[in-house]
């Protein structure tokens, strides 16, 4: 018998953000093991836990998940957020590979000292290159894909709070998100998500920095 679902990784958003956020809306309770020592990390390479020697690692349904993206797929797929049939699967895969490429310009903020010029270039890619896309896809549409909650749509309302963190009017001139990212937010497990005490990590500090580089110093975070 399956046990609970652990993530392991460190404590904060990273890679293991959004497989956190799908878990919450697919109502799947989980535990963590942050990573804090190098040995901890060792341990997982040497007990055979890593394939590629890398985390995010999900245990779950007796097995050890990597990759970030095959998990969220595999989440998907069991918690019936991933469509009706393939071309739905395809744009939902579209649309969700967009957004995790988009979540990975943020990733390397909490690890350079002059973190303007990267701002300055998530916020016109946002403007310029994703909102676009997804302010045109929710014109008269309740979800992205389907008319039905999936990945893709959970993925947009975490990068949406995301961005607003960081340029708060930035959803201004794409009224279809915002609205969008109101009706999300009032789902009872994404509004449970958002309140202080939840599982939802805090924007990456530099106790979070400096935790990744003592123990995955020549990986990828």
């Amino acid at each position: 018998m399956a046990g609970k679902v652990v993530l392991h990784y460190f404590n904060g958003r990273g890679k293991m953000e959004s497989i956190r956020w799908l878990l919450t809306v697919a109502e799947v309770e989980f535990d963590e093991v942050y990573l804090t020592r190098r040995e901890q990390y060792d341990k997982l390479i040497n007990d055979g836990a890593l394939m590629f020697q890398q985390v995010p690692m999900v245990e779950m349904d007796g097995m050890k998940l990597i990759q970030t993206k095959a998990i969220l797929k595999y989440i998907a797929e069991k918690y019936n957020l991933y469509g009706k049939d393939i071309k739905d699967r395809l744009m939902i895969d579209m649309y969700s590979e967009g957004l995790i490429d988009f979540q990975e310009m943020f990733l390397i903020l909490p690890f350079i000292e002059d973190v303007k010029p990267k701002l300055d270039n998530i916020q016109s890619r946002a403007k310029e290159r994703y909102l676009p896309v997804f302010e045109k896809v929710l014109s008269g549409s309740i979800y992205l894909v389907g008319g039905k909650l999936s990945m893709a749509d959970v993925l947009l309302v975490e990068t949406s709070l995301m961005l607003e963190e960081k340029f708060p009017a930035i959803l201004s001139a794409f009224p279809n998100i915002k609205a969008f990212q109101g009706r999300m937010i009032q789902i009872p497990a994404i509004n449970r998500f958002l309140k202080p005490g939840s599982k939802r990590k805090m924007q990456p500090d530099a106790i979070y920095a400096k935790t990744v580089r003592e123990v995955l110093s020549h990986m990828s975070i």
